[in-house]
């Protein structure tokens, strides 16, 4: 029986005859909805464990499968590749981080606080996208071969422009050095921080803000006694 077809009965007080109530099946139908996406949300989450832990190119759907207790073929009713999983993260991440870049951009600050700011943003991520961010490190290359990802390329040329105008404009202003390619420079900031994914465990000494505090520091100050 279809989801569709299902039908709730009652009886009539007056005739004894079977009446359908209308609103029976779509209640059950928005509860199995709601079922199902927060299967697919813990399937999720598995899976960006694995990996982070593993690797992309690493990980097989079976795997996926057993770490959800489920067998490979149910894993296709949800997701018709580990492709389309890794796609709903990289998806989330991208949209967040980048949402989250252009309300720092949008506070009007000077490129000082400014490229703070966008620091602090991303060590902020290092918790919540530590699988996205591992995959971008390890499997970039793979990834932006296929079609489906195209907007990967597309994604990280407009962060890149976020900070490459931040910077070029510290330079207008006389707040950063004249003698520093502000792409090469983003690009130095973004793999310094990125990497720290692999070594950082919350719960720690620092956490995200605490160890964006030092970078900080040791990014505009240096490690020279001044």
């Amino acid at each position: 029986m279809t989801r569709h077809n299902e039908r709730v009965t009652t009886t009539s007080a007056d005739s004894g005859r079977p009446r359908t109530r209308a609103g029976g099946a779509r209640r059950r139908g928005k509860g199995s909805s709601a079922l199902a996406s927060e299967r697919r949300e813990h399937l999720v989450r598995l899976a960006a464990e694995l990996f982070a832990e593993k690797g992309f190119q690493a990980t097989t759907v079976r795997n996926i499968a057993d770490e959800a207790g489920i067998l490979s073929g149910s894993l296709y009713h949800h997701f018709d590749s580990k492709e389309s999983i890794v796609d709903e993260i990289l998806t989330g991440f991208y949209n967040e981080i980048m949402a989250a870049y252009r309300a720092v951009l949008d506070k009007g600050m000077n490129p000082r606080d400014t490229v703070a700011g966008l620091v602090r943003v991303a060590f902020g991520n290092l918790e919540p996208h530590r699988a996205a961010i591992t995959v971008m490190q390890n499997d970039w290359n793979y990834l932006k071969g296929m079609d489906r990802f195209s907007y990967l390329i597309k994604s990280e040329a407009e962060v890149e422009k976020m900070w490459v105008d931040t910077l070029s404009a510290g330079q207008k202003q006389g707040l950063f050095r004249e003698d520093l390619d502000p792409k090469l420079t983003y690009r130095m900031i973004r793999d310094t921080i990125w990497v720290a994914v692999r070594w950082f465990k919350p719960g720690g000494r620092l956490d995200a803000q605490g160890l964006a505090d030092h970078y900080l520091k040791v990014m505009f100050d240096g490690i020279n006694v001044h």
